[in-house]
């Protein structure tokens, strides 16, 4: 599963999803994680209204299951979701090697539902056909 975060400094969650100049993006599993990218952003991205600036971050982080902000607007937030994304809000300056130890953990044990749904994105679905139970119909 791979998941996002937003920040200025590639340490710590220390940006607003809109206003972030990078989204650094990890791979993760209950086995451990592993850098993928940085994708970086310019232009002046403290523009309030400015809906554009949402398009390009959205379809960079589309493949992600989680978003990690250290705040997201209303708006941004509906879109984030309605791209399948989980936006998580987390306090300002939070370590992201800290996120991903957690999150691992969490893997490693029993998920709660959202983050199993989570899981799913990007898999392909799968249907085996063995193990649907056959009915009578007489």
């Amino acid at each position: 599963m791979k998941v996002a975060f937003t920040t200025q400094d590639m340490k710590r969650v220390d940006a607003h999803f809109g206003w972030a100049k990078n989204v650094a993006i990890y791979e993760i599993s209950p086995d451990g994680h592993r850098f993928v990218e940085v994708i970086q952003f310019d232009g002046d991205l403290k523009e309030d209204g400015n809906e554009d600036k949402l398009v390009a971050k959205i379809d960079a982080i589309r493949d992600c299951a989680i978003v990690y902000v250290s705040a997201i607007g209303g708006s941004a937030a509906a879109r984030v979701v309605a791209a399948k994304i989980h936006p998580l809000k987390v306090p300002e300056d939070t370590e992201i090697a800290g996120l991903l130890d957690r999150l691992q953990q969490v893997l490693k044990g029993t998920p709660p539902p959202w983050l199993r749904k989570a899981l799913e994105k990007g898999k392909e679905k799968t249907f085996d056909f063995d193990e649907e139970e056959e009915v009578d119909h007489a």
